[in-house]
C-alpha cells in the first residue's frame, strides 16, 4: 500500500521535482559559465581587479536567484509576493544607503574610466593631492603638505577631474609686474634669459615671456617655461627657485616691481558748522 503511494506521487510529482532540479542544475552550471565569462572580458579589457570580482559575483549570484524562483514557480508557489517583497527591501535598503551607494557608482566608473590612476596628481572634490590608493567608496590623496585625505568617490564624480599628471609635460607659470616706464623687450630678453639657462626648462616647448594684462599699477607679464612630468613636491621647488631668480634678475637689471598705492588724505580744518 505505502509503495503504491510512492508510485502514484513520482508519476504524478516526479516529473516536476525532475524539471525543478534541471533548472536549479542548469542555473547553477550558467551562472559559474557566466561568472568565468566576464571575468576574462574585463580582465582582456584590463577593468581593475575590484570591479571585475565585484561584476562577475554580482552576475552570478543574480543567475542563481533567478533559478531559485524559477524553480519555486515550477512546484507551483506564487513567486509575485516574493518578488514584490524583495523590490520593497531593496528599495528600502537603496533609500537609506543612498550616499553609499552614489559613492560606490561613482568608484565602479572611476575604475572603469580611469581618468586617474595611482601616483597622479589631481585636484578634485575640492582637494589637491597625490593618488595613493583608488578604492570603490573612495579616493585616498597625499597632499602637498603631507596630510592623507580621504575624498568620497561621489564627491569626485560629481565635479570637475583636473588630472595634473596627465601628460609628459606641464607648464610652468610666473606671473610678474613690471612698471609702464619700463621697457618691455628689455624684460622680456631678461626673463627669457633665465627659462633658458635652467636646464630643468625643456627647450621644445619653448619658453614664453607674454603681455598678459595692461593693470592698474603694472603691466603683467607670463612667464611660462615647460618642465617634464614629475612629483609635485619637486614642481613646488622648482617653481620657488625660478621665482626667486626672476625676482633677482629684475632687481640686477634695474627694474622696479611696482606695489598698488593708496593716497590717504588727512582733513585737519573742522568742518564747516562744527562746534568747537
Amino acid at each position: 500500500m505505502f509503495w503504491d503511494k510512492v508510485g502514484n506521487w513520482f508519476s504524478t510529482q516526479g516529473p516536476g521535482v525532475l524539471a525543478a532540479l534541471g533548472i536549479v542544475v542548469a542555473g547553477y552550471l550558467v551562472a559559474i559559465a557566466a561568472r568565468q565569462v566576464i571575468r576574462r572580458v574585463l580582465q582582456r579589457s584590463r577593468v581593475d581587479a575590484t570591479v571585475t570580482a565585484f561584476v562577475a559575483g554580482l552576475a552570478y549570484v543574480a543567475i542563481l536567484v533567478m533559478a531559485t524562483v524559477a524553480m519555486l514557480a515550477r512546484f507551483g508557489v506564487e513567486t509575485a509576493s516574493f518578488v514584490a517583497l524583495f523590490g520593497a527591501v531593496a528599495f528600502a535598503i537603496g533609500f537609506a544607503l543612498q550616499g553609499a551607494l552614489a559613492n560606490f557608482a561613482a568608484g565602479v566608473l572611476i575604475l572603469i574610466l580611469r581618468p586617474y590612476k595611482v601616483g597622479d596628481f589631481i585636484t578634485a572634490g575640492g582637494t589637491s593631492g597625490t593618488v595613493r590608493e583608488i578604492q570603490l567608496f573612495s579616493t585616498s590623496l597625499m597632499t602637498p603638505s603631507n596630510l592623507h585625505a580621504i575624498v568620497p568617490n561621489g564627491k569626485i564624480g560629481s565635479d570637475t577631474i583636473t588630472n595634473h599628471s596627465a601628460f609628459d609635460v606641464r607648464p610652468l607659470d610666473l606671473d610678474v609686474g613690471i612698471s609702464y616706464s619700463a621697457s618691455i623687450q628689455e624684460a622680456v630678453r631678461v626673463l627669457q634669459g633665465i627659462l633658458t639657462s635652467d636646464p630643468r626648462v625643456l627647450a621644445n616647448p619653448a619658453p614664453q615671456v607674454l603681455v598678459t594684462e595692461l593693470g592698474p599699477v603694472s603691466v603683467r607679464l607670463l612667464v611660462r617655461g615647460w618642465v617634464k612630468r614629475m612629483a609635485e613636491g619637486d614642481f613646488g621647488v622648482i617653481r620657488c627657485e625660478l621665482t626667486q631668480r626672476v625676482k633677482e634678475a629684475l632687481d640686477a637689471s634695474g627694474f622696479e616691481v611696482p606695489m598698488p598705492a593708496q593716497a590717504v588724505l588727512l582733513q585737519t580744518t573742522p568742518p564747516a558748522g562744527a562746534s568747537r
